[in-house]
């Protein structure tokens, strides 16, 4: 392939490939070609030119296919207007030539057609310059077009169009000419060909006037009659035409206008034009004679479904602007259509008419208009609805009856009420909240539903005598009930509902005018009642299912005995109460399954049994009373077969054989002299066949009305009417208004669904007779009718199969499948291909349930023989699809022996070019062949490849299912062969077939092609060119196609997944090149990019996958782009969020119109506002549309995305100092606190927009930026933050969500917002904090109003929610509060907000916790759940409170721990005022009781609250969600904390240890679960308090218990405190067992190394010991100073057991933690280690006789471990010796009893002195002589003795040797002062006697320190500071040893001389120095030891 990428084509390279492979080189040179001509140097073309020219045209005479002769069109003439375009005459002629040419045959037509080709290229590209050849050239293709066949017609045709695209005006000559020849092609049998003429027509509409002014009418009906019996394409194409010649006949363009005198058509005439089409369709007008009034056959459905195409191309095409001013006219016309009664000749004709109408209203109404402009159509709905109503009012209330005319009138005018009010409710729906300026009675604000509630039961109460009103006000409430899962009801609504529906039926039978309506009223409202979910229905359940067992007779005699009674009118009454009963029944078991017992089941089966054998009955009652019953009956089979199936099939197996003869009777026709087919099939088919299908349509924009022209019965007919139950049952996610289909149709439906559970539950017996009775039942039809029951069969069995398959059941033995398999068999050659395509899935299911290599290979086979010899299209197609299915149901594996025969066959199939329809099927069945074979298929990669190609380069672009089955073939191929390296051996054949797939004109191969890209660029995404699938997707993202929309977002969403930045780089760099392309009509890409593109999609698009995947592109983009393009993004976001709902309102123009020239005649006005206000600017601009409610959400959420990006990408985003000094140095950069005053201004204009969603959305938006900015400082004032400034813009934003009518979810979330802002420090002065704090009292008021007083307006839920979120607010800002109090004593706080509200608020959050605390209760103590509810919620809406309660009540809980502790348990801080509802006053007083008894005593309270308090914690701490936000569980952990602060909690707490136990097990399971260090420091704190109230109440024990053993001295004292005499701790219930399980996983979790077991496994590497983070380092000292306390919980055997490990692990964090760190800090854990080791060493269990071997066992050992973690270690150079050592000689000190005389230690304990004093670091030298000094001051001689005669001397040596090296730094400096010390406190507690010998040591080398005269001068200052140390202390030990100091000095002479020399120096410096001297005191002989924390 590569060497097919030159300039000039390479013959060479040509002739040596084979001939196969020469289209695709020609076409890949082609492609080269394309795009290297654009590019290449004009010199360099010009150079070659007249070689291109030949290569060029001689490709026209070799038969190119479809694809190459379009390339080889475009150029050359791309090679004309590039280089000299001398030639190109001659290569027109050389074209017309070849047109004119006689030859016929099929041969030669690739040459003629690529001729056409070429001459169309040449004029769309140089038009004019090409002169006056035009005349001939239009004339020879004329002609030729009147002999051509359809493949020719549509390529001339396609030709025309360029040239007169290229020509202009110029060609103005021909425009008749052309018209004539095209005009009558219209109506061509090809539909390619009327694709293409009406294309070819719209192209010269915009030159030829004629065509919308004279010849308007005969343009119109010549598309009425080419839509008769047209295709999807076909509509589109003429519905565009007619669209737009009317819009320009109405608003003609401007040049044409100019150029001659036109009359314009006017509004009105326009519409009737267009109405004729819709009423009459293409049999012309009325012209032609009187049989058109007599009102003939009906208007054709496609003409009606492409006419209503075209009224919204033409509404489109005129713009809002237009649709908002002539809404009124326009609106009127739509409905009058309606009205009219051609348009509702038979009820499914009217149902259509009005489908179609709802459509034009929905695509104008919903799409061009913005909010402002929609609720303005809204009213003139409204008026329209009204005047209707009036009417109808008028003909009812009119006595005489002589109103005929109006009579008939009713009649039309209900279609033309339904069409008015379903488009209003779409309208509101779309519009949601922002809706509320068109609701407009003030008293009843938007959503206020349950006062319309009432109104609707006080309606019906009070017209209870007219069945109109009983049904219409029943209907309401229904709908009511069922739209508001979103507003829940609340339990009086229910109770109200119950007692209006009792209240009719229980009536019904008084007054027989009534009964009816009364019936069917009561039972809807009993249904619609049902979707209120099981909380609300529970409480009426056994009144329900009373009344439905009423309904139904009670046993088979009194069915008997019903069957005599009665009469035609009792009987449709009672058949409507069962379908009404059953109706209820089904909505019950569909809502309420939880309530679904056995029993509730078992009850239910009474009447539904009777309901069956009911059945029976029917027919013969029928007969007796008359046909006018059977569509009651139907009804009742209906809502029967509509339960069973929900049910579960075992519950009714007893009645199986009836059931199914019903079900078998219902679907195969046996009592249905109709041919109603069922609408299920396409449903059980495979999505992927719906291109085998033809007429099945895939998704387009018109679904809603192209389903009209579906095949199977009333199909797209759905229609409220047809079941009344649909007003309330939920429409599922993403579909349209619910539309049930006619009766007849919906029971068939519902049988064959319920076939589908029942059949795999039945014998194999009754299988196979059912299977018989099929086939016999098909054997028996004829016609028409034995395709209706083939199809109902068809789609049964389906039914069957799949449920087979679902049920993992098989079909059953051999007969059965042979039954089965000879009756699908028999359907894979019918002529109708929807049957073939269900006979082919039903093979492949069957093979699937069957799995049996036996079967498939017998199915496999009598197709392979079948198609081998069979040579009709039918057979071939049929069984084609066979093997493809059996392929896509049992998987590669289990077909594989079957593959190579079953691809051969297809490949030689899919050759056939005589039948496109074999090519389609056949292609079809290998896509999904590759597509289940996976790797299996690699094999046939190359001859499949070729083949698609092949044909992808001949088959005619007509036939666009082959070329989309090729699309599906090249997908499946490219995802087989997958991976980088074969998928690049076929990669350049894959692009090649994209290549041409992309370049096709129809839309869903346009999709395949993206597919394909798509597929290829996941597996090599270096392949696939971004730079030009890019620009092309971007192009067809404004396509009118949806599936093509649908995959280009498809596509950019995985290319923005990658590589978003380059994605929106070349999508922006189309926007560049957009001046010159013709692409620039379609795109809308300006300076805001794709993105820009994207949100305006969302305001356009209403599928729900491509919004869906509109939102993750965006999402991908943000999140790789927003940080470093910030001002782009925030601007996107806030131009989405300012968008007024202002769209150029008709106000713009009625202003122009008052103005100084208001003398101007109207009708000039027009025309001057005609000329001015549709440039093509305007109309650019009109089509786009404000942003709706729902993509301004978007943004909104967009914007709080943006924040959590920047936090995550540079803390300098936060920081304003930082970031303007970054912008210094960058100034492109960007941050994001550059722009806090946009970010603030986004969130308030969302957070006070109309539209709830996008205030809860601001809200939200808000919160994040308090909350981010919250400690932003504010450079330019310090000791302020940024946020500060916009005070006023949060309470404004604020306030709003506090008024009266705002919906509980926005105040909740406002709520949330305040005590977010209070707390967050921003605002320190208390009178700027009370704007919002004012807000949180008010709603607090209204907390406190108690549940009655608040006005009902919502229901319980929501208020429940609101009060939570309001208590839990004030639960933050007290927290906050109490943490300021705590941190600063002085200035006002905030807590003096808090404090006036506190007595309230405590009862009130109490309330909440005990509420939340029985709402956790497991299902089995529901019992315990007070019946009538609790604070805050009622009882039935349990389920829905239980989530709010969830969301608040941890904040809660911290504040109530906190005013606990704070006052003391609540100590005299009982409710003054009893609380407003006595029945709930919560926490005060026992259930029950009222507050009229006693409270309870003082210490029943304080373990009541304690209860609650530790119950809450626990239950949640044992097991948070997952979900749950971390914030909850410190919450609690820090309540837990601040409520053992108290002594009454502690006492609490220390008396039930089992309670402890299993808060510490609790805690301990938390941090297996959940491990940010902030939560273990939080449960280490909790433990330190659990641990802290055991050892003080353990203490009081004791003391208690000495002053009572005073008393009786005699018997040996019981030991206190846990492990007894034997030592043994009980897991489970001892609390330092539990403490120590805990402590040790902390441990280890931080330290693995501490774990034995770690070190011993053999993977282990040893890990060198490194410096613990901030967090874990305290973690551990706190945790081993917990360990520490821990034997004092212990009686002395107790601590013996557990002080061997908690020595291990405290000696083992010493070791772990003991490292050096830069500025000489002791870490935390080895402080809190040393600690520890004091703590348990100085004990009293040291003096206990017990244990004492074992307790001095254990001292040693443990001395002897850190002798041997402090040994000198090469492993270990940065271990801190001097912490070492402090613990070495803590041991010393505190433990000498037990070290004495131990040889081995103490010879350690020397050894590391030594090395410490030897040691080179001044610092370890220094502390080593600190610690010396306390071992030889130690009060026991014995101990100290044999470390001074050990060490003493190699002091004395050190310090001599200081005269040679003087000290050079501070540190050296201190070390021998600190040396000096030592040895001064030797000499001093030496005796009397050996003095001399001691002062003979220290006083020579202090004199050795001194310096003399000279070298004082220059001496350093350390060196100076050791003269100065030396003289002070021999001026100090002079006088002390008078006697001694003598002798010594007297014996040295030379030591005299100089110390005295030394002492005249010094008197004889300053007074200053002196008096310096003199102010230092002395130094004490004290050991002075400086560690953090005093250990000795």
């Amino acid at each position: 392939m590569e060497l097919a990428h030159s300039l000039l084509l390479n013959e060479e390279a040509l002739a040596q490939i084979t001939e196969a492979k020469r289209p695709v080189f020609i076409f890949e040179w082609l492609r080269f070609l394309d795009k290297v001509l654009v590019a290449a140097n004009k010199v360099d073309v010009k150079e070659t030119q007249k070689k291109l020219v030949e290569q060029l045209t001689g490709l026209i005479s070799s038969a190119p296919g479809p694809p190459t002769r379009k390339l080889l069109a475009k150029n050359l003439a791309t090679l004309y207007s590039i280089g000299d375009t001398f030639t190109v005459f001659q290569t027109l002629d050389k074209c017309n030539d070849i047109i004119k040419s006689k030859d016929d045959t099929a041969a030669y037509l690739p040459t003629k057609l690529a001729a056409v080709a070429c001459i169309g290229a040449f004029y769309e590209k140089m038009g004019r310059m090409l002169g006056s050849s035009f005349p001939d050239t239009i004339n020879n293709l004329l002609k030729a077009l009147k002999s051509a066949e359809s493949q020719g017609r549509g390529e001339i045709l396609i030709s025309l169009q360029k040239v007169l695209c290229g020509l202009g005006g110029a060609a103005a000559s021909c425009h008749r000419d052309i018209y004539k020849n095209a005009r009558s092609l219209l109506t061509d049998r090809s539909m390619a060909v009327r694709c293409a003429v009406a294309k070819c027509l719209l192209e010269l509409q915009n030159e030829a006037v004629f065509m919308w002014t004279t010849e308007l009418e005969n343009v119109a009906t010549l598309c009425f009659k080419a839509l008769e019996g047209s295709n999807y394409g076909v509509r589109v194409a003429v519905s565009k035409l007619l669209g737009t010649v009317m819009a320009t006949a109405l608003m003609p363009k401007q040049a044409a206008v100019m150029r001659q005198n036109v009359k314009r058509a006017t509004l009105d005439e326009v519409l009737e034009l267009m109405a004729t089409g819709f009423l009459r369709g293409g049999s012309g007008f009325l012209k032609s004679g009187g049989e058109m009034l007599k009102g003939g056959g009906s208007v054709s459905r496609e003409v009606r479904v492409g006419v209503t195409q075209a009224y919204v191309v033409f509404v489109t095409t005129l713009g809002g602007h237009w649709l908002e001013r002539n809404f009124a006219t326009f609106l009127s016309h739509v409905l009058d259509l309606v009205s009219h009664p051609r348009a509702t000749q038979t009820h499914v004709e009217a149902v259509y008419s009005r489908r179609c109408v709802s459509f034009m209203l929905r695509a104008t109404l919903g799409g061009l208009l913005g909010e402002k402009a929609q609720i303005a159509a809204g009213k003139e709905l409204c008026q329209a609805i009204s005047k209707q109503m009036r009417a109808v009012e008028a003909v009812v209330s009119d006595p005489s009856g002589e109103n005929k005319a109006g009579a008939a009138d009713v009649s039309a005018s209900q279609h033309v009420m339904v069409c008015a009010l379903k488009e209003l409710g779409s309208l509101v729906h779309s519009l949601s909240t922002t809706a509320s300026p068109l609701i407009q009675e003030p008293s009843i604000a938007w959503r206020r539903l349950t006062t319309q509630l009432d109104r609707c039961a006080e309606r019906i109460n009070n017209l209870k005598s007219s069945p109109e009103a009983v049904s219409g006000y029943s209907f309401a409430m229904a709908a009511l009930l069922g739209a508001c899962t979103s507003v829940l009801w609340g339990s009086p609504t229910a109770r109200l509902v119950v007692s209006i529906a009792e209240d009719l039926l229980r009536t019904a039978a008084q007054n027989s005018r009534l009964s009816l309506q009364r019936t069917q009223a009561g039972w809807l409202l009993l249904g619609s009642l049902m979707t209120l979910g099981p909380s609300l229905v529970r409480y009426h359940l056994p009144k329900m299912l009373l009344l439905w067992r009423n309904v139904f007779p009670r046993s088979v005699k009194e069915l008997e005995a019903e069957k005599a009674r009665g009469d035609s009118f009792t009987w449709q009454v009672t058949l409507e109460g069962r379908a009404g009963a059953l109706c209820a029944m089904r909505s019950f078991v569909a809502h309420c399954p939880e309530l679904l017992t056995e029993d509730v089941i078992r009850r239910l089966m009474t009447p539904i049994e009777c309901a069956m054998t009911m059945l029976s009955h029917v027919p013969a009652i029928i007969k007796v009373y008359g046909a006018h019953l059977k569509a009651s009956a139907a009804m009742v089979r209906l809502r029967l077969y509509d339960i069973l199936a929900l049910l579960p099939p075992k519950t009714y197996e007893g009645s199986y054989s009836t059931l199914l003869r019903e079900l078998v009777a219902e679907f195969t026709l046996t009592d249905n002299s109709a041919n109603t087919t069922t609408s299920l099939l396409r449903s059980l088919c495979h999505c992927d066949d719906s291109v085998l299908m033809g007429s099945w349509l895939q998704e387009t924009d018109h679904k809603s009305i192209e389903d009209q022209l579906q095949p199977n019965s009333a199909s797209g007919s759905g229609a409220l009417e047809h079941d009344p139950s649909s007003i309330y049952l939920r429409v599922p996610v993403g579909e349209a208004v619910p539309g049930p289909l006619p009766l007849g149709v919906s029971v068939i439906d519902a049988s064959v669904a319920l076939f589908g559970v029942v059949f795999p539950h039945v014998s194999f017996k009754h299988r196979l007779q059912m299977l018989d009775h099929f086939a016999e039942c098909i054997k028996q039809a004829k016609g028409i009718r034995q395709q209706a029951v083939q199809l109902n069969i068809f789609t049964a069995v389906l039914s069957a199969l799949k449920g087979l398959a679902e049920n993992k059941s098989t079909l059953g033995p051999e007969e059965v499948r042979k039954s089965a398999l000879a009756l699908v068999m028999g359907a894979l050659d019918n002529p109708n291909p929807i049957l073939r395509c269900a006979a082919g899935e039903a093979l492949g299911r069957m093979a699937q349930v069957v799995g049996e290599a036996t079967f498939i290979a017998r199915m496999a086979q009598y197709s392979f023989d079948k198609l081998k010899s069979a040579r009709d299209v039918v057979s071939r197609t049929g069984h084609s699809l066979a093997l493809g299915c059996l392929h896509r149901y049992v998987g590669g594996i289990g077909s594989g022996q079957h593959l190579k025969t079953s691809v051969s066959i297809l490949l030689a199939l899919a050759q056939d070019g005589s039948s496109h329809e074999v090519q389609t099927w056949s292609l079809h069945s290998l896509a999904l062949i590759v597509d289940s074979s996976g790797p299996m298929y690699r094999g046939y990669v190359e001859p499949t490849l070729s083949l698609v190609l092949t044909l992808l380069l001949t088959v005619p672009p007509s036939h666009t299912e082959v070329h989309q089955c090729l699309g599906r073939c090249l997908g499946a191929l490219i995802t087989t062969v997958g991976n980088g390296a074969t998928i690049s051996t076929i990669r350049s054949s894959c692009l090649v077939g994209c290549a041409i797939m992309q370049d096709h004109s129809d839309s869903l191969v346009q999709a395949a092609a993206i597919s394909c890209l798509q597929q290829l660029h996941m597996f090599a995404p270096r392949h696939v060119n971004l730079s030009s699938l890019v620009p092309c997707l971007c192009v067809h993202l404004s396509s009118s196609h949806l599936l093509l929309r649908r995959a280009a977002v498809a596509c950019l969403r995985q290319l923005a997944q990658r590589e978003a930045k380059e994605v929106c780089a070349y999508a922006m760099s189309l926007s560049k090149r957009a001046g010159d392309s013709t692409a620039s009509i379609h795109l809308n890409i300006t300076e805001t990019g794709l993105e820009g593109v994207l949100f305006g999609m969302l305001d356009r698009e209403t599928d729900r996958k491509l919004c869906a995947d509109v939102h993750d592109t965006l999402g991908h983009m943000l999140s790789s782009l927003a940080v470093e393009k910030l001002s782009h993004w925030l601007k996107l976001c806030k131009d989405v969020l300012a968008a007024t709902t202002e769209v150029g309102s008709a106000m713009a123009f009625n202003t122009v119109r008052d103005d100084d020239d208001s003398e101007k005649k109207d009708a000039e006005m027009d025309d001057d506002i005609m000329f001015t206000g549709l440039g093509e600017d305007d109309r650019a601009k009109a089509s786009t549309v404000a942003p709706r409610w729902v993509t301004r959400v978007f943004a909104a959420d967009c914007l709080c995305r943006i924040i959590l990006l920047c936090e995550n990408a540079n803390k300098a985003h936060f920081d304003l100092a930082a970031a303007r000094a970054y912008r210094v140095q960058n100034p492109k950069g960007d941050l994001l606190v550059l722009h806090l005053s946009d970010l603030i201004r986004m969130a308030f204009m969302a957070a006070t927009d109309h539209s709830n969603q996008l205030r809860m959305a601001g809200l939200q938006a808000l919160e994040d930026i308090i909350k981010k900015f919250a400690a932003a400082p504010e450079p330019e004032f310090p000791g302020h933050v940024i946020l500060e400034q916009y005070q006023a813009n949060v309470g404004a934003a604020l306030r709003p969500a506090f008024s009266p009518d705002t919906p509980s979810d926005i105040t909740a979330k406002a709520c949330q917002v305040c005590s977010t802002w209070i707390g967050s420090g921003v605002v320190s002065d208390l009178n700027d904090l009370r704007r919002v704090h004012t807000l949180l009292v008010s709603s607090l008021d209204k907390v406190q109003a108690g549940k009655g007083s608040s006005s009902q307006l919502y229901s319980e839920s929501a208020t429940t929610m609101e009060k939570l979120a309001v208590l839990k607010a004030w639960a933050e800002v007290y927290v906050v509060a109490m943490k300021i109090k705590k941190e600063a004593e002085s200035q006002p706080d905030l807590i003096s907000l808090v404090q006036p509200e506190l007595p309230s608020l405590s009862r009130l959050w109490l309330a909440m916790l005990q509420d939340y605390a029985l709402l956790t209760l497991p299902a089995e103590f529901s019992s315990q759940l007070p019946p009538e509810g609790g604070a805050f919620y009622t009882p039935e809406t349990i389920d829905t409170a239980r989530v709010h309660y969830r969301s608040s009540w941890a904040p809660v809980l911290h504040a109530v721990a906190l005013w606990l502790s704070s006052t003391g348990f609540g100590a005299g801080q009982e409710p003054e005022e009893p609380p407003p509802n006595p029945t709930k006053a919560p926490g005060f007083f026992p259930k029950g009781a009222s507050s009229a008894e006693a409270p309870k005593a003082f210490e029943d309270l304080v373990k009541d609250r304690m209860h609650l308090m530790l119950g809450v914690s626990i239950e949640f701490l044992c097991f948070p969600r997952a979900e749950e936000p971390i914030e909850n569980v410190t919450s609690c952990l820090q309540g837990l904390r601040t409520l053992l602060d108290s002594p009454c909690a502690k006492t609490h707490i220390a008396e039930d240890q089992l309670l402890a136990v299993e808060l510490l097990n609790v805690l301990h399971r938390l941090l297996l679960t959940r491990d940010p260090p902030a939560v273990q420091l939080q449960v280490t704190a909790v433990v330190q308090e659990t641990i802290k109230a055991a050892v003080e109440h353990l203490q009081q024990q004791r003391t208690k218990r000495d002053k009572e053993d005073e008393g009786e001295k005699d018997c040996p004292p019981a030991a206190l405190g846990e492990g007894g005499e034997s030592g043994e701790l009980v897991p489970g219930k001892s609390l330092v067992f539990a403490s120590m399980e805990l402590l040790v996983f902390i441990l280890v979790r931080h330290l693995p190394q501490l774990n034995t077991r770690v070190k011993e496994s053999p993977s282990h590497a040893a890990l060198r010991p490194q410096r613990l983070p901030e967090e874990s380092a305290c973690l551990v000292a706190n945790t081993v100073s917990i360990l520490a306390e821990l034997p004092s919980l212990c009686t002395p055997a107790g601590s013996m057991t557990i002080l061997p490990t908690a020595l291990f692990l405290i000696t083992g964090v010493l070791r772990e933690t003991a490292l050096k760190s830069a500025d000489l800090s002791v870490p935390m854990p080895v402080s809190a280690a040393l600690q520890g080791l004091k703590t348990i060493i100085t004990s009293p269990l040291a003096r206990v006789e017990s244990t004492q071997t074992q307790w001095t066992s254990l001292v040693r050992s443990s001395l002897a471990s850190v002798l041997e973690y402090s040994g000198p270690d090469e492993s270990r150079p940065d271990m801190d010796e001097v912490s070492m050592l402090t613990a070495i000689t803590l041991f010393l000190l505190s433990a000498s009893s037990e070290l004495v005389g131990v040889t081995v230690l103490q010879k350690g304990c020397i050894e590391r002195f030594r090395n410490a004093l030897n040691s080179s670091d001044p610092t370890v030298q220094t502390r080593c002589y600190q610690l010396l000094l306390s071992v030889f001051q130690h009060s026991s001689r014995a101990l100290s003795a044999p470390y001074i005669h050990a060490l003493a001397p190699l002091m004395v040596e050190k310090l001599k040797a200081v005269e040679c090296s003087r000290p050079g730094t501070a540190g050296e400096l201190q070390a021998v002062q600190e040396g000096i010390r030592v040895l001064e406190n030797l000499v001093a507690m030496g005796e009397e006697q050996n003095r001399v010998q001691l002062l003979a040591l220290l006083v020579p080398t202090l004199i050795s320190y001194l310096l003399d005269d000279n070298a004082m001068t220059s001496a350093p200052t350390a060196s100076s500071g050791l003269h100065d140390f030396a003289l002070q202390n021999l001026m100090r030990i002079g006088p002390l040893y008078p006697g001694a100091f003598k002798t010594v000095i007297g014996a040295a002479p030379d030591l005299k001389t100089r110390l005295e020399t030394a002492i005249r120096a010094d008197q004889a410096s300053s007074k200053a120095r002196e008096a310096a001297r003199l102010a230092q005191p002395t130094t004490q002989a004290a050991p002075t030891i400086k560690l953090k924390t005093s250990f000795f």
